[in-house]
């Protein structure tokens, strides 16, 4: 069944759209609620009268899309969040959260226009960008910082780490041939995850 959309339809289009839907969907959910007229033959002779409804409050979302844009643009939300030995976050951030965030700061977004380029799973900054209405977009940045407390008790291991390495090198100089070995073998080595973790800590913590 074809309708005219009335209102703007989370997942079927905005004000003035024809679109196909079910004929039930149509009769106890959209029509009953103002959100949809038939647009069959019984309609022509009142499509002026729509036409200018529809455009009259197409022009009054469009602002209210802009009067949002204006707000949205250029803010940046600061999140802690606690990060695991990979470097990953425990769990992406997401539409959700950022909406909750928008609202705590007074603006007022729908999580499903939000999107994100790449997910939010490590620390950084990000872009988002919201699709407000036709045409009227914004974009706001998520900067990700690991949680400070955290940063202390990884920087706190790594120094542990640090001390007993030292240790055993001071052993080895003394005559531990065997254990000599192993400190020098240990020096060569790559960094793990967790002594990559321990390095971005103690820089977030100089930061």
């Amino acid at each position: 069944m074809k309708v005219i959309l009335t209102d703007k339809v989370a997942s079927l289009g905005n004000i003035g759209e024809v679109v196909n839907v079910s004929a039930g969907y149509a009769r106890n959910f959209l029509i009953p609620n103002s959100k949809a007229v038939l647009a069959d033959e019984s309609n022509k002779a009142q499509m002026g009268h729509y036409n200018k409804m529809l455009a009259k409050k197409m022009d009054e979302q469009k602002s209210n899309a802009q009067a949002v844009a204006k707000k949205l643009n250029g803010v940046k939300l600061e999140l802690i969040k606690k990060v695991g030995s990979n470097g990953r976050l425990f769990g992406t951030v997401t539409t959700v959260e950022l909406s909750k965030e928008l609202k705590a700061k007074g603006i007022e977004v729908e999580r499903r226009i939000l999107s994100v380029d790449n997910p939010i799973k490590s620390v950084g900054t990000y872009t988002v960008t919201a699709k407000l209405f036709t045409d009227v977009e914004a974009q706001f940045t998520v900067k990700v910082d690991m949680d400070p407390k955290q940063a202390e008790e990884i920087k706190a291991k790594a120094e542990a780490a640090a001390k007993k390495k030292k240790a055993k090198a001071e052993a080895a100089e003394a005559g531990e041939g065997a254990e000599g070995e192993n400190a020098e073998g240990e020096e060569n080595q790559p960094l793990t995850d967790e002594q990559k973790l321990a390095k971005e800590a103690d820089e977030l913590l100089r930061s």
